[in-house]
């Protein structure tokens, strides 16, 4: 079986769904069906085959969110390609890595990039440009690129082994890596959330993240498609709460994706808890911590809705753990238990197992990890041993089994002689009423080598008195992890994943301290 399955299946003797219901929708702006969705993927297929694509070449996808996004994803890998899924917030020169060190031979791309691309023509090997959404005079336009019709003979057998995707790393940690994922890997992504979170053909899941992203594709929208109901992504650009609540109502959605900061505006402001669909029944969260206070609003005001806190890293299979809303009483800083058919563990460097409640390094083992990195045998000799992939986050496990995160191993820092895991030391900031949201790195101290700088972004209609948070946090933590150093910031940068870029917080508090 490979991803053929999404749209085969509605082709089949006896078809999972009726091709006329709903498959995919771009907010409100587009909808289409299962039998439509069949055919553009089958054209896109086609087409792709006849430009000379086979088993395992690679074609570069630079879209925005669009179901043409979704089809030519399915179309790459029917023809035998490999996705490789481009950022398309990356400058030509990044472009160029990513196209360079994936070997792409083929890239469609929204016509608005092509400023992007032109100037690195000449560094990169592609030879099929194919533009959506405007004319430029050296691609291809998608819709005469995929003009024949086409059925699903004389495509490649694919299986569960074969490549289907390439995903770069956002390059905040040094030099990017492709993480490469099979048809298997896919599927059992899908499979285990669709079985955890009871999707099925009358579920309407609806995402926020962009589809270049595992947490905007393999993260409930894949799922869906599995289970055979309807999967609503959002367009690229000008996200708000407030239309993302008004699709909501309109598609009728059952289940959200919300990264945390999107939960923690909307449970912030009455008005927006009030414009949330009738028919929801369930929020998908992932990618940082969920604070304490979101579950005593989330009983006070929404019970009926429930909360999915997950765990997951790109390489590690998307989502390795989950926190039930059922169960999340007593363990509201954990991230939950281990997915269907995932196995979870926390170890010391020697590579022993943590004792209860002891920090050491989270490992994941399950069908979804990446077969590997591209072209980089030294990092995955360092991230993927005995089939475990080291996360490189830290964490750990109570008496229960319940894994909690204690931060990046990169964003721990050692002041006096103590480490400090930032991810603790935020839990404790945001419960501050006057504290929407904070992040916290270590920046260079004179006398203990490292300290604490906090990034702070003050809830709506509120003002945040430095002295106060202090105080607050020195009533909380051991005095070694109280911060140092202040800062009242409009908004905390983030990656496309909803991710804080710790990188750019930890240069701009060095300068900072460097200035003062």
């Amino acid at each position: 079986m490979s991803l053929n399955f999404v749209t085969d299946s509605i082709a089949a003797q006896i078809p999972v769904v009726d091709p006329e219901r709903p498959a995919l929708a771009l907010g409100d702006e587009q909808l289409v069906s299962w039998a439509a969705l069949r055919a553009l993927e089958l054209r896109y297929a086609r087409a792709l085959q006849n430009a000379g694509v086979k088993k395992g070449d690679r074609v570069g996808v630079l879209l925005r969110n669009s179901v043409e996004y979704v089809a030519f994803y399915l179309a790459v890998a029917r023809a035998g390609g490999i996705s490789v899924r481009l950022n398309w917030r990356l400058t030509a020169p990044e472009l160029q890595f990513a196209l360079s060190d994936s070997g792409a031979t083929v890239l469609v791309f929204d016509a608005e990039f092509a400023p992007n691309i032109e100037p690195i023509r000449d560094q990169i090997d592609v030879t099929v440009y194919v533009s959506r959404g405007g004319t430029i005079d050296w691609a291809t336009p998608l819709d005469i690129f995929a003009a024949a019709e086409s059925d699903a003979s004389g495509f490649p057998e694919m299986s569960f082994d074969d490549p289907a995707s390439l995903m770069y790393s956002s390059g905040t940690t040094g030099r990017p890596k492709g993480a490469l994922f099979s048809h298997g890997n896919a599927l059992w992504i899908g499979s285990i959330q669709a079985q955890r979170w009871h999707l099925d053909h009358t579920s309407v899941s609806q995402t926020s993240g962009p589809l270049f992203h595992a947490g905007g594709f393999e993260v409930l929208l894949l799922p869906t498609l599995l289970a055979h109901g309807t999967a609503v992504t959002f367009p690229s650009g000008g996200f708000t709460l407030e239309n993302f609540l008004s699709v909501g109502r309109d598609r009728s959605t059952t289940t959200m994706l919300l990264y945390p900061f999107m939960l923690f505006d909307l449970l912030r402001d009455d008005a927006l808890i009030a414009q949330l669909p009738t028919s929801l029944k369930r929020i998908v969260t992932g990618g940082d911590i969920v604070m304490p206070w979101v579950y005593d609003v989330l009983e006070q005001k929404l019970p009926s809705i429930e909360l999915v806190q997950s765990y997951s890293l790109t390489e590690g299979g998307a989502v390795s753990t989950s926190l039930e809303f059922d169960v999340a009483r007593g363990h509201e800083s954990s991230i939950g238990r281990p997915q269907a058919m995932t196995e979870v563990k926390v170890i010391r460097p020697d590579g022993t197992l943590t004792d209860v409640d002891e920090v050491g390094e989270i490992c994941v083992r399950s069908g979804g990890v990446s077969i590997g990195y591209w072209n980089r045998p030294e990092a995955d000799a360092q991230t993927f041993q005995d089939g475990w992939c080291h996360s490189g986050d830290l964490g750990r496990i109570d008496k229960d089994g319940y894994l909690s995160i204690a931060g990046r191993a990169k964003d721990m820092y050692r002041s006096g002689g103590e480490n400090v895991y930032p991810a603790e030391v935020e839990m404790v900031i945001t419960g501050h009423d006057d504290i929407a949201d904070a992040a916290v790195v270590g920046v260079p101290d004179d006398r203990f080598v490292e300290v604490g700088a906090a990034f702070i972004v003050a809830a709506e209609g509120a003002t945040v008195d430095v002295e106060s948070v202090r105080g607050w946090l020195t009533e909380r933590l051991a005095k070694y992890k109280v911060p140092k150093h202040y800062h009242v910031v409009d908004a905390l940068p983030r990656n496309a994943g909803g991710k804080v870029l710790k990188t750019k917080l930890r240069d701009l508090g060095a300068e900072r301290v460097a200035q003062s």
